[in-house]
């Protein structure tokens, strides 16, 4: 039964309910939107189809926000102010295979394996809490920390160009190329002595590509970073709380101006649209990066506990095991939707638990408000085809911000909640599993000589430094972590 005289169940004047719903909102629009650009190019798909993954994420947003903070039955839903949002956790793993499997075959991939994923953490959510003395904050804080540092390279390719394709810092000499042709054309003539070229002969990229870190790019990066900065310094309240969506606006008005943003195919996009299931076909299924991306919903559901916890200690709501399942269940859930609709795994987004205790407000139905604003504007394609008009440069300067903080909040939780001094053992858990994490970013080709099953098992360095710090704190320490931990965790990263 709901108590209707708790703080968590208070239902605001519409007028109000609406506005801190679009508060809501416009916090977390900015990571929100980020991870199915990012997707989307690795992708390489058409920019319609990019544009329609964005209002997808939007709409499964909104839908799963709603099941979250209103509640489906008593299995669904931890019925608290939480805004549900894809998580950055599954971000390398899904570049990894999308690396591999570029286009339509690799959307199919990446959305059977997140249908697999959030099957299995529907069922695993009661078992969660027998978990959680795997993951003290030595280990949540440098699974955060490597997830950070793992995206950064995102956002400095969003400056400077991709290291693959038409921005890639050098491209091949097209007089060697004409050259190449020229003595392959010889070679097939009709009685020719000229011996054919070897097989998967190419030429190698010698010519500096003037597309690459182009300075004004650069520019465009550094006056969104600027402007988030300067926004956070001297912004008041909910103003600095949305710094970095206003620096992308920022970046997106310079971009247009200096006709490096088009808007052709915001003007040709519909109204309404309904977001449809499969869009790119029948997802395949495949064992392996499914079990990828159960370790990615794992951590998740980790994180998530802790976001429940601080929370529920926010409000004044008890978590109970039974609440807290029923919110972990719901991550699953809204992940077997995110691959149903096309869109990726979810999670309770921490800027807006923090903005909860900013502001003091603990109606959860500000929540479901914030949940139907995002389930409109995912049924409005000219919203994605926006978003998707944007040049990855504007984003550059925002991603160093994002996904920088969201390395500093692991550095943050390692340095407030990990004992240092008289557990020496502690710094080579967050060493070791440090640098497990950076070998992908590092060595990309470390795996050559691997079974080509297992690529997408450990392409991620978070996945890698996910097992090396469980591994590694079970073996120096046992199974330590307590519940307490998470709660502390999680207020820290809020904060």
């Amino acid at each position: 039964m709901t108590d209707t005289t708790h703080p968590v169940d208070e239902i605001l004047a519409p007028p109000k309910l609406f506005t801190l719903g679009l508060q809501h909102v416009l916090v977390m629009y900015a990571g929100a939107i980020a991870v199915p650009l990012i997707i989307g190019r690795v992708l390489k798909l058409d920019p319609q189809d990019v544009a329609f993954l964005v209002s997808a994420d939007l709409f499964v947003c909104g839908v799963v926000t709603v099941i979250q903070s209103f509640g489906v039955t008593r299995w669904f839903g931890i019925q608290l102010p939480v805004m549900m949002g894809v998580t950055f956790a599954a971000v390398g793993p899904m570049i990894s295979i999308g690396i591999a499997n570029p286009g339509v075959d690799g959307a199919r991939l990446i959305f059977g394996s997140i249908i697999g994923a959030g099957i299995v953490a529907i069922l695993l959510a009661p078992l969660m809490s027998r978990m959680l003395r795997f993951f003290p904050p030595v280990v949540t804080g440098t699974i955060i920390l490597v997830i950070g540092v793992t995206l950064m390279r995102v956002g400095i390719d969003w400056i400077f160009g991709l290291p693959l394709g038409p921005t890639a810092p050098q491209t091949v000499n097209p007089d060697h190329a004409a050259w190449l042709k020229q003595v392959a054309d010889l070679a097939a003539a009709a009685g020719s002595t000229v011996p054919p070229a070897p097989k998967g002969l190419a030429l190698a990229p010698t010519l500096d590509n003037p597309l690459y870190a182009a300075p004004g790019n650069i520019l465009i990066s550094f006056v969104v970073l600027v402007s988030i900065l300067l926004i956070a310094k001297f912004g008041k309240g909910f103003v600095a709380n949305i710094a970095v969506l206003l620096g992308i606006v920022i970046g997106g008005v310079l971009a247009a101006l200096l006709g490096l943003m088009h808007f052709d195919k915001v003007g040709t996009a519909g109204w309404f649209a309904l977001i449809t299931p499969f869009h790119f076909g029948a997802p395949v299924f495949n064992p392996v990066m499914i079990l990828t991306m159960v370790l990615v919903m794992i951590v998740v559901m980790i994180e998530s506990t802790g976001m429940f916890l601080a929370l529920g200690d926010m409000t004044g709501r008890r978590i109970t095991p039974d609440r807290l399942s029923a919110g972990l269940r719901t991550d699953g859930l809204g992940t077997v939707l995110g691959g149903l609709f096309n869109t990726f795994p979810y999670t309770s987004f921490s800027q807006n638990v923090g903005l909860v205790g900013v502001t003091g407000i603990k109606s959860r139905f500000i929540c479901v408000t914030g949940g139907l604003i995002l389930i409109v504007l995912g049924l409005v394609p000219k919203m994605g085809a926006l978003v998707e008009a944007l040049p990855t440069t504007v984003l550059g300067g925002a991603g160093l911000v994002m996904f920088g903080m969201v390395a500093a909040t692991g550095i943050r939780i390692l340095a407030s909640g990990v004992d240092f001094q008289t557990n020496r053992q502690n710094l080579f858990i967050v060493a070791v599993s440090l640098g497990f994490g950076m070998i992908p970013l590092v060595a990309p080709n470390f795996n050559i000589w691997m079974p080509h099953a297992i690529y997408p098992l450990i392409d991620s360095g978070i996945l890698l430094a996910t097992v090396s710090a469980v591994l590694l704190n079970a073996f120096f320490n046992g199974a330590s972590g307590t519940a307490d931990d998470l709660r502390r965790a999680a207020a820290v990263a809020d904060h």
